[in-house]
C-alpha cells in the first residue's frame, strides 16, 4: 500500500471483516513508552504523522487525529486533512469525540496492550452513554494490514556498570522488596522499559534514542525477581550480572504468568501499565492494588555518582555544542547550511568525543518558520536552508554512559540585525529562563507552582507557549523521565503536582513561536538541590544549572533586563568559559571568548 489513503481504506476493510465499527490507534507500545520501536509505530504508518504523542480514531465514514499544542502545525503538514479531522487535546479527547461521532450500538475496537486502564474506563463510559461499546481485540487489526511491519528489535541486552549507576541492582531490588513488605503485597509489576532498565542496571538498543531493552519484570516480596525478555537478547554477561535472584523467562510468557497469580496481592501502576496487564491479573484471580511503580521516584532522585556522571557528560556535550555554534557562525551566513546538514554536523561534533552512544532524541533543527513548529522533525521534504538574517532553533542531546543531555539554543544567522520584535521575544524568554534558574522555594513545592516564573514576561506582552517548561531527564535513560514536571496544570498533565525533590534532573525551557516566521527556545538542564538560607524557617530548595554552552547575545535586548538578570548572564557565561574553554582551541576558542563576554548596558 503505497499511499496513506490506501492504508486507511485497508484498515476500514479489515475492521468490517472483524465486525468492528471503529478502532483507536495511539502512539504506544506494551510498556506505555513515549518513544517506541519501529514495530509499534502504527500511527505513523497509518497517517504519516511523525510526532511522539497522538492518537487516531477510524470510523466507517470519518476519521480523526488527536494531538496537543506541540504538534498543531506538524500534524497539518504531515496528515491529509481530506481524510482526517484535526482534533486538539485537551480541548477535546478521544472519548468525547467518540461519544459524539460513533453510531448508536457501534462496536469500537481497541488493543488492550497499548492503552491504559484509565483510558479504557473513560472511553467505555462515554460510549455507553451512546449505546455503543468498547471492544478489546485479541489481534490488532492494523497489524493485519501492515504487511511489512518490522519485527521487534533482536539486539542484546547489556550490563550498565555500577560505576555509572552508583547503586547495585541487588540494592535496588532489596528496596522494592522492603516496600512490598511494608505494603503487605506479594509482588509488583514493572512494565515501563526505563524502570526495568534502571532496576536491573541493564540497557539495550530496542528503541531509537532510548537505551532500553524490550522486557517486563515481576519483583516479589521475597526478593526474587522474574525478568521476561526474548531469549536471544540475553548473553552470559547479563546472566552473570543478574545472578541467581533473577529468573529469566521468554517475553511471550509474561501474560500467562500474570494469569497464574491467583490469590496474590499484586501492585500495578495505572499510569505505566497497559490495560491488558490488569485484565490478565484479574482473569487469573489476583488482587490488584493500584500504586505507583516503586522505582519511579527512586529513579528520579539521582545519587551522587549519577550527578557526577551527568556533570562529566555535560562538560563534553557543552564543548561539542560550542564547536557547532562556532561552525554555524562561520558557515550559515554563506547560505549553504541546511537543517539536515546542520543536524549531521552537530552529531559529528558529539561523536568526536568518542563517548557518544546515541542521540537522546532526533535533533530538532528548525530554520525560520520551521523553528516555530515546537517538535519539528526535519526530513528531506521539509529541509530548509539557514538563510542569512534569520533565526535558527536547534534542540538536541546525547546519550552517554554517564549521562543524558538535552539542550536548546536559538541562533541568529547573520549578517544583518534581528528585528525589535525578535529581540523583545527572545529577551522575554531569557528573562523567564533566568527567573526559573534563580528560583528558591520551600520543600514540597510542585512544578505547577514554578511554571509562572518562566511565563510571566511573555504573558506581560500578551503571548505564551503551548508546551511544558520542564521535564525530568534520566541517567543514560529516557530524555523525558517522570514523575516531576514544570508546566501548567491545564489538561491534568502528569507530574505537575509532583513535589520537586533534591536530586531530580529537570529541564528549564521556556519558548516563543511565531507561526510561519520563527521559533525561540532556551533550554538548560538543572538539578534540584538543597538551598541553605540563614534564618530560614523550614527547608528550602533551589537549582544548580548543569548545561554550559553560550546563549545567543545578538538577540538580547539589554534595555529590558535588570541588573540581577545581567549579572546572571555574566556569571553563567564566565562558567561556560571556565568549563568549555579548556576544551577548545584556535578560532573556536576565540569565538567562545567573544560569545561569553559580559553583557553591559552600553
Amino acid at each position: 500500500m503505497s499511499t496513506y489513503e490506501d492504508r486507511l481504506k485497508a484498515l476500514r476493510e479489515q475492521l468490517k471483516a472483524d465486525r468492528l465499527d471503529g478502532f483507536v490507534v495511539p502512539i504506544c507500545d506494551e510498556h506505555m513508552s513515549e518513544y517506541v520501536g519501529a514495530y509499534a509505530q502504527r500511527l505513523a504508518w497509518l497517517t504519516g504523522f511523525g510526532g511522539s504523542a497522538g492518537t487516531a480514531v477510524v470510523l466507517p465514514e470519518e476519521a480523526a487525529i488527536f494531538v496537543d499544542g506541540r504538534y498543531t502545525l506538524q500534524v497539518r503538514e504531515q496528515v491529509n486533512g481530506k481524510d482526517w479531522q484535526y482534533q486538539s487535546v485537551p480541548k477535546t479527547s478521544v472519548a468525547a469525540w467518540l461519544k459524539d461521532h460513533a453510531a448508536n450500538g457501534a462496536r469500537i475496537g481497541y488493543d488492550p496492550w497499548v492503552h491504559t486502564k484509565t483510558w479504557v474506563e473513560t472511553a467505555t463510559k462515554a460510549l455507553a452513554e451512546k449505546g455503543a461499546e468498547l471492544v478489546a481485540v485479541e489481534r490488532n487489526p492494523l497489524d493485519a494490514v501492515w504487511t511489512d511491519r518490522p519485527a521487534p528489535s533482536p539486539a542484546l541486552m547489556t550490563v550498565h556498570p555500577d560505576e555509572f549507576s552508583g547503586q547495585s541492582s541487588a540494592e535496588k531490588r532489596a528496596a522494592v522488596s522492603d516496600w512490598l513488605t511494608e505494603k503487605g503485597l506479594d509482588a509488583t509489576i514493572v512494565s515501563a522499559l526505563d524502570s526495568v532498565a534502571w532496576l536491573f542496571n541493564v540497557r539495550g538498543s530496542d528503541v531509537d534514542r532510548t537505551p532500553v531493552a524490550l522486557s517486563f519484570a515481576v519483583v516479589g516480596q521475597d526478593g526474587i525477581a522474574d525478568l521476561y525478555v526474548a531469549p536471544e537478547k540475553i548473553d552470559d554477561a547479563v546472566r552473570q550480572h543478574l545472578g541467581n535472584s533473577v529468573r529469566i523467562h521468554d517475553r511471550e510468557d509474561f501474560a500467562p504468568a500474570l494469569k497464574a497469580m491467583s490469590g496474590k496481592k499484586i501492585a500495578v501502576d495505572p499510569e505505566h501499565a497497559v490495560s491488558a496487564i490488569f485484565a490478565a491479573l484479574q482473569t487469573g484471580g489476583a488482587t490488584v492494588v493500584e500504586l505507583r511503580d516503586p522505582t519511579i521516584l527512586a529513579k528520579a532522585l539521582k545519587n551522587p555518582v549519577e550527578q557526577a556522571g551527568h556533570r562529566a557528560a555535560q562538560r563534553r556535550d557543552g564543548a561539542a555544542l560550542s564547536r557547532f555554534l562556532h561552525w554555524i557562525s562561520v558557515e550559515a551566513p554563506k547560505g549553504t547550511v541546511t537543517e539536515l546538514s546542520a543536524a549531521a554536523k552537530l552529531q559529528s561534533f558529539r561523536a568526536a568525543t568518542g563517548k557518544l552512544k546515541d542521540l537522546s532524541f532526533d535533533t530538532i533543527s528548525g530554520a525560520g518558520p520551521n523553528g516555530a513548529v515546537v517538535h519539528y522533525r526535519v526530513s528531506e521534504e521539509t529541509n530548509r536552508t539557514l538563510e542569512p538574517s534569520s533565526i535558527y532553533l536547534v534542540d538536541s542531546g546525547g546519550q552517554y554512559l554517564d549521562g543524558t543531555t538535552d539542550v536548546t539554543r536559538t541562533v541568529w544567522v547573520g549578517p544583518g540585525e534581528p528585528t525589535a520584535e525578535m529581540k523583545d521575544r527572545f529577551t522575554r524568554v531569557l528573562k523567564g529562563h533566568i527567573a526559573l534558574a534563580r528560583a528558591v522555594f520551600p520543600v514540597g513545592t510542585r512544578g505547577t507552582q514554578l511554571d509562572t516564573l518562566a511565563r510571566q514576561f511573555l504573558w506581560a506582552a500578551g503571548v505564551d507557549y503551548a508546551h511544558g517548561t520542564g521535564h525530568g531527564v534520566g541517567s543514560f535513560l529516557a530524555v523525558h523521565e517522570g514523575p516531576q514536571r514544570i508546566a501548567t496544570s491545564a489538561g491534568g498533565q502528569a507530574g505537575t503536582e509532583e513535589p520537586l525533590a533534591a536530586g531530580m534532573f529537570i529541564s528549564n525551557e521556556p519558548g516563543y513561536y511565531k507561526t510561519g516566521e520563527y521559533g525561540i527556545r532556551i533550554e538548560n538542564l538543572i538539578l534540584v538541590e538543597p538551598r541553605e538560607i540563614e534564618g530560614a524557617e523550614g527547608d528550602y530548595l533551589g537549582f544548580e544549572t548543569l548545561t554550559y554552552a553560550p546563549i545567543e547575545r545578538a538577540l538580547v535586548d539589554t534595555e529590558i533586563m535588570t541588573r540581577d538578570e545581567l549579572r546572571w548572564w555574566d556569571d553563567y557565561h564566565a562558567k561556560v568559559l571556565e568549563i568549555v574553554g579548556p576544551q577548545l582551541d584556535g578560532e573556536a576558542r576565540v569565538w567562545l571568548e567573544a560569545a561569553c563576554a559580559p553583557l553591559t548596558r552600553g
